[in-house]
Formats: structure tokens, C-alpha cells, sequence
């Protein structure tokens, strides 16, 4: 058993459960399949009746991790906070999830703005409309592949790489914030730069310098 789980995990949230515990927080992952399930069995075996909030996050080759954060608040009998977070997975281009708003009513506001931020389609929501931004918004700002098209006609006003600014030194491949785009790859410049040169790999970076082979 993991934590203050009275079973193990694949005993109380069902087969190809995993649950680890760090920092005071149990982690439950859990298929897709098995979202409402696990929520289920949160509420109803292991007395988490505190909705916290549901979000998820955009894992590159992966998919969008969903989690949901549940507490079991004090009682006569124990006097602890249990906290538990809940995950699963769905694919990036599949992102369906079905709606824990019969499970937890407070899941409602929350997966209306995964949804928005994300593109995850949580079936069965009962109005999945837009929460925060603007009316006729084209895609999903929380995703790792939206560009922000004012980074693109505007440089980037953070720390510059040596040979960008001022202050001299050797000039180094420029590494871009997340969200901005390769300006050879999108944006008014389409086309028109050299490719960016390739950076060597960490192995060969410390070969050369094992070898005494410095720059």
C-alpha cells in the first residue's frame, strides 16, 4: 500500500493504477478509461469530498496530463488533511475525457477552462462555452505548439544571448522562449534565413572536453 491508502491502488481505483506519495500528496494515476472511476472511489471509499480544481498539462510526445486535486477534510474520527491528485492521460490528437461534473458539481468551471486552454473535450459537460477569453479566439494559448504571433513581429524583450545586445562576446545560437517560432519557419521571414545551426550533442560537448578540446 501506498501512503494512507487502505488497499492498494489497482484495489481501489481499478487495474493499471499506480499511485506514489511525496510531500504530504498522494498521486493516483490512473487510464483514461478509469477517470471516472477513480474519481468515484475517491469520493465515496476514501472520503475526499473537497473538489480543489482540475487542469491539465500539455506533455510534448505524450498528451495532456488532466489532474485533479481532492481533499479529505478533518473529522471526528481523524483530525489530518488528506490530499490526493488524480491523473490521467489522453492523446494530442484524441483529447476526450467524459465529464466529472456528476462526480464533482465543482468540476464544472474548471474543465470549461481546461477546455478552453487546452482543447481537452470533456463529454457530457452540460456547457462547455467559453470562460476567459475573448469571443472568436482561435485555438488553445496553453498548448505547447501555439505560437504567439506578437513574439514574432516583436523581439523578445528578456535577457539577450551574448553578441545580441551591447555588451559584446561571442555570438551563440539563439534560444527562443517557449511560444516563439522558428522566424524561418513562420512569420514574415518565412524562408528567407539560413537554417539555424545544429547544436552538438551533450555527449560530444563533454568528449571534447574530457580530451582538453576547448573552444
Amino acid at each position: 500500500m501506498t501512503g494512507w491508502l487502505p488497499a492498494p491502488a489497482t484495489d481501489v481505483f481499478g487495474a493499471d493504477a499506480t499511485a506514489e506519495e511525496a510531500y504530504g500528496l498522494l498521486t493516483v494515476d490512473v487510464p483514461a478509461a478509469s477517470w471516472l472511476t477513480a474519481l468515484t472511489a475517491a469520493r465515496d471509499e476514501l472520503g475526499c469530498t473537497f473538489f480543489d480544481w482540475l487542469s491539465a498539462v500539455d506533455e510534448p510526445g505524450t498528451g495532456f496530463l488532466v489532474c485533479a486535486h481532492l481533499v479529505a477534510l478533518p473529522t471526528a474520527a481523524d483530525a489530518s488533511v488528506r490530499r490526493l491528485l488524480v491523473r490521467t492521460t489522453v492523446p494530442h490528437d484524441a483529447p476526450v475525457l467524459p465529464t466529472a461534473v456528476g462526480v464533482y458539481a465543482g468540476a464544472g468551471w474548471h474543465e470549461r477552462e481546461t477546455h478552453e486552454m487546452f482543447g481537452v473535450d470533456f463529454t457530457g459537460h452540460p456547457n462547455l462555452a467559453p470562460l476567459l477569453l475573448p469571443d472568436g479566439f482561435e485555438g488553445h494559448p496553453l498548448r505547447k505548439d501555439f505560437v504567439l504571433a506578437a513574439r514574432v513581429v516583436k523581439a523578445w524583450p528578456g535577457a539577450k544571448e551574448p553578441g545580441e545586445s551591447d555588451h559584446g562576446g561571442p555570438k551563440r545560437r539563439q534560444m527562443l522562449p517557449p511560444g516563439v517560432p522558428d522566424p524561418n519557419e513562420w512569420g514574415p521571414l518565412k524562408g528567407q534565413l539560413p537554417p539555424a545551426p545544429a547544436r552538438p550533442a551533450r555527449g560530444a560537448r563533454a568528449a571534447g572536453a574530457a580530451a582538453g578540446d576547448r573552444p
